[in-house]
């Protein structure tokens, strides 16, 4: 890996964060419509929109009665909304922060650091916040997801910024 030269070293580097930064954007852009998202994926999944009968999956269960909390609180209080618009923005905003080390790796290793710390944190935050919201296992590792493919590129981008430096 110590021969790649210093050409092949930034197209790998920017290729990783061209994917977290479209990674990110989708993930802030898709914080907007919520409440057709979750729909969509019911219909998908097929999610009746009342309890069955029958007994069911415990993930359409679970599904259902987010789209219902989610639809109850949309209609009785729209303004809580604004906290989710705010997520999709910082979402936004910190892509737009890791332009810095697509145009110069080396100088902006900080920001890749950064961005590590915080994709442990999605991690701790899964796990912590989610078991006293009340929030299913499986779907506390789903969202560990986040954290723990979003340090992948990360990660190999600061390795390559490793050997950047070690080449002078």
């Amino acid at each position: 890996m110590a021969d790649l030269t210093k050409t092949a070293l930034l197209r790998r580097i920017r290729c990783w964060l061209i994917l977290f930064i479209v990674g990110l954007v989708l993930s802030g852009l898709t914080a907007f419509p919520l409440q057709l998202e979750l729909l969509w994926l019911n219909h998908f999944l097929g999610v009746a929109t009342t309890a069955p009968l029958a007994p069911e999956p415990e993930l359409h269960v679970w599904l259902r009665r987010v789209y219902e909390g989610l639809a109850q609180t949309n209609r009785r209080y729209p303004f809580l909304a604004y906290g989710t618009d705010w997520l999709a923005f910082a979402h936004l905003a910190i892509a737009v922060a890791f332009l810095g080390p697509l145009r110069d790796p080396v100088r902006n290793r900080w920001v890749l650091t950064f961005g590590v710390i915080a994709c442990f944190g999605v991690v701790l935050l899964a796990l912590i916040a989610g078991a006293v919201r009340g929030i299913p296992f499986y779907w506390r590792l789903i969202d560990c997801c986040f954290g723990v493919f979003g340090a992948i590129p990360l990660l190999a981008c600061l390795r390559y910024v490793g050997l950047l430096e070690r080449q002078g």
